[in-house]
């Protein structure tokens, strides 16, 4: 029988196979990796993920639905069930010493932003990250300066990660349906973050302010945190808007 999709939990199960495959081709899945993924559900990403790797780890908050995959006995001794919020996950954990984990999932969408942050601080230990989200969540992953929906997810994201936009998924792909379209991306941390650890938190934060008043030129979204002088002396205008600032950009300010 199949599961009931819970609202709470945020559930759309996918099913399409060709979307599937599509995701399969693109994560590129290899014997003896260590593969994390993230939201199960009931098992369509998770099988072929197993029979591509030999061994697989699964995170499923749902209950029921991890009791149903512990319960497959011809996985028994190959799928790692950890039943437990993602948002608070340890991925490192999972990480073999001197390698990292690839982490694979269909996110909810009403968890997708602070997951992704939360990755985002364990990333020295993620490989790379194929993640399903909502389409809208994508564009702003990967939009560019000057775009109408470049922000603060844009910057903290590109910041820490290359982000690669790879396909549309449309909402008949899922049971039951969402409302929005969703789309496939690719993160793979930096070696080299654009933005050093000393500066990681004044960073954070100059992004947090100034594109919280999105609206208004740095001078005035920075008031009372970095002043005019400071924006000045990191070679920008402080007469622009955030939008139209590189990450470089942000990252240079955060340093000076």
């Amino acid at each position: 029988m199949a599961h009931s999709p819970r609202k709470r939990f945020g559930q759309h199960f996918l099913h399409d196979r060709g979307t599937v495959d599509r995701i399969l081709a693109a994560v590129a899945p290899a014997r003896g990796e260590t593969v994390v993924e993230i939201g199960p559900g009931e098992g369509v990403l998770t099988e072929p993920l197993l029979a591509a790797t030999g061994r697989l780890h699964v995170v499923e908050v749902d209950r029921d639905l991890a009791a149903t995959l512990r319960g497959r006995a011809e996985w028994a001794d190959t799928l790692r069930v950890h039943e437990a919020d993602a948002l608070r996950f340890d991925f490192t954990a999972l990480a073999p010493e001197g390698s990292r984990v690839r982490v694979v999932g269909n996110l909810p969408y009403n968890i997708s932003t602070p997951l992704l942050f939360h990755l985002l601080e364990q990333r020295a230990a993620i490989a790379d990250i194929h993640f399903m989200l909502q389409r809208e969540v994508v564009d702003r992953m990967a939009a560019a300066p000057g775009s109408g929906v470049y922000g603060r997810l844009s910057v903290m994201i590109q910041a820490y990660c290359r982000v690669t936009r790879l396909f549309r998924v449309p909402p008949g792909a899922f049971r039951p349906p969402p409302a929005v379209e969703s789309a496939v991306v690719r993160l793979v941390p930096r070696a080299q973050p654009l933005v050093d650890a000393a500066h990681a938190a004044h960073f954070g934060e100059i992004v947090r302010r100034a594109f919280s008043v999105r609206r208004k030129t740095l001078r005035n979204g920075l008031r009372g945190f970095v002043d005019a002088d400071t924006i000045t002396a990191a070679g920008i205008d402080p007469g622009i808007r955030p939008e139209q600032l590189r990450v470089e950009d942000f990252a240079r300010l955060a340093g000076t």
